[in-house]
């Protein structure tokens, strides 16, 4: 019988295709006392030993597909594996109390994530559903119980499934995988972000999908406007192929863009630029048309490895970016490292609420030798192309004087042994702290320019965690609060004769794009399948009239109201 529900858009597009409904495997763990303690032990290395060989495997292909971004979440799977916290935790249990590895494994891991759980921030929750996705990993090995891999599909199909972990997402094949829809998750979960990057439309946080449809069955899922319609009418049929199509050519005349300049309909230019991880992300962002790279987040230069990255290392990253994009602006963000970002070698303390702790500028103004590091190789790398730096996560002045007199201070050095240097370096701040924001007119006379980090700066703003379901309704991008906020920085870099731009996920919505355009954003920073989509909307907006209209937003009541006009006036219009 037809029926449709209704869940979050996570990935744009149209999908029409049978259903393939992926099921966890159960696993029966039974209790066993076993004589052989050496043995055991042995079993459950075997068991870990062939789950990195997989893990392994599949980062390599997420990364090549992906990115390097996308891929860190397999790195830190690995390190669970590794993790000698839960490992030694379970060989203990199986010599003193001569369990079974998998009953072992099963209890200790089980321990871990009602911990992680119970914990009131999102790195640790996220943790909990690492050690879950990679348990069921070495439970199945232990127990020979097999699960279907969703890269086997060798036909045209929408899998349905109560969530996707990341490595399911990643082993995901286009050709065959036309979309997917789940019982839960968000847009900034990790399967909805890799769907994004394979472009495979996709609509999550269903709550009820498994319980509805059954392998076999024919699903619509419309990752436009977050529908999954379960055995439609052949009308329903004939419209959702025609969306689909339409959304097809308007994809192709989006890929015309490529080569082209983001003009407003006015005639006012503003940069189109791309976020990025590594090196390896550049493909993907010359193939998209960005002009300049926003955000090089290189905290992924330091993760999944047991060292930090040498001078040399990091010299030889960022030259390569600067180079290929052959002397457009790349702004590489300096080590955004810390209590929601570990690194096993390095001894942080655990923090209660990383977010709020030990990170990125406050790190690395105590760990001088890191900082320094990284500033020396980046000073190397401006003379390939033009870099700018900036710093993360600022929150009063004198950290901004402090890093600020570190890169004098190394610039120097490198001069005195007769290195060459760029004479034009632009250094800058992320805005993510409303502190900062408010401030930014003291701000804006010490740094070249802005750039918002509204990922951040919306759940600091709001007191909410975007990842906590029961407060997700408070991250509200278009709320006039945060509106008022990105006004605030952009009049004050403009007023020192500075520019700004956005790096968070905001920068490239649809329904934030005309408020921002309006709001005399400078440069707006994206994921690199986002440029184009953008570009097209700019192109047919006049900034001269959006100017008027932002002012009118910010005079509104809440989020839905903003929402609503722009819809109204510029989206379905």
């Amino acid at each position: 019988m037809q029926q449709t529900l209704t869940g979050i858009a996570a990935s744009a597009g149209v999908a029409i295709a049978k259903a393939f409904v992926h099921e966890e495997p159960t696993f029966n763990i039974e209790r066993l006392n076993i004589e052989n303690v050496e043995d055991e032990i042995g079993r459950l290395q075997d068991a870990l030993s062939v789950s990195k060989q997989e893990l392994s495997a599949i980062r390599d292909k997420a990364e090549a597909e992906l990115g390097a971004d996308k891929a860190e979440i397999f790195s830190a799977h690995l390190l669970v594996l590794s993790d000698p916290e839960l490992v030694d935790s379970v060989s203990d249990k199986i010599k003193s109390d001569g369990q079974n590895a998998e009953f072992a494994l099963n209890e200790v891991a089980n321990m871990f994530i009602t911990m992680f759980e119970n914990m009131d921030n999102e790195y640790m929750r996220e943790r909990a559903a690492d050690i879950r996705d990679v348990t069921k990993r070495v439970l199945g090995h232990l127990l020979g119980i097999e699960a279907r891999s969703l890269a086997t599909l060798v036909e045209e199909t929408i899998v349905i499934a109560d969530d996707l972990t990341p490595s399911d997402t990643a082993q995901l094949n286009p050709v065959f995988v036309k979309g997917f829809a789940t019982n839960v998750g968000g847009r900034t979960s990790h399967s909805a972000i890799m769907s994004r990057s394979l472009e495979i439309p996709a609509v999550v946080g269903t709550k009820e999908v498994t319980t509805q449809v059954k392998t076999g069955m024919m699903v619509i899922v419309d990752g436009l406007d977050g529908q999954v319609i379960i055995e439609p009418t052949e009308a329903q049929l004939t419209e959702y192929r025609k969306k689909k199509a339409d959304y097809d050519k308007q994809k192709e005349e989006w890929a015309k863009l490529v080569l082209e300049s983001t003009v407003s309909k006015d005639g006012e230019h503003v940069e189109l630029a791309a976020n990025i991880g590594t090196p390896k992300d550049l493909d993907g962002v010359i193939g998209n048309g960005a002009e300049a790279i926003g955000l090089y987040r290189t905290e992924f230069l330091y993760m999944g490895r047991d060292n930090l990255p040498t001078e040399d290392e990091q010299f030889e990253a960022y030259k390569e970016v600067v180079e290929r994009m052959e002397n457009k602006p790349v702004v590489i963000r300096t080590l955004d490292i810390g209590g929601d970002k570990e690194l096993p070698y390095l001894d942080l303390p655990k923090e209660l609420n990383p977010f709020l702790g030990f990170r990125a500028i406050r790190l690395c103004l105590e760990e001088q030798g890191i900082f320094r590091t990284q500033l020396r190789a980046l000073l190397r790398a401006s003379a390939f192309g033009n870099l700018k730096i900036m710093f993360p996560m600022i929150a009063t002045m004198e950290e901004l004087r402090q890093a600020k007199q570190m890169l004098q201070e190394e610039k120097d050095n490198l001069l005195a042994d007769g290195i060459e240097i760029s004479e034009q370096i632009e250094v800058g701040i992320m805005v993510e702290i409303p502190s900062t924001a408010v401030a930014a007119d003291l701000f804006a006379k010490e740094v070249d320019f802005f750039s918002i980090g509204t990922n951040d700066l919306i759940q600091y703003t709001m007191a909410a965690d975007r990842m906590n379901e029961r407060v997700s309704y408070l991250y509200q991008p278009y709320h006039p609060a945060i509106l008022r906020l990105v006004k605030m920085v952009i009049d004050a870099a403009h007023k020192q004769g500075k520019w700004a731009g956005m790096c968070g996920e905001m920068a490239g919505d649809e329904i934030a794009i005309p408020l921002l355009l309006g709001l005399g954003l400078d440069e707006f920073s994206m994921s690199a399948t986002s440029i184009l989509p953008a570009r097209s909307q700019i192109l047919s907006l006049s900034k001269t009239e959006l100017s008027q209209f932002a002012e009118e937003m910010l005079q509104l009541s809440t989020a839905d109201e903003v929402e609503q006009q722009v819809r109204e006036q510029f989206i379905n219009a």
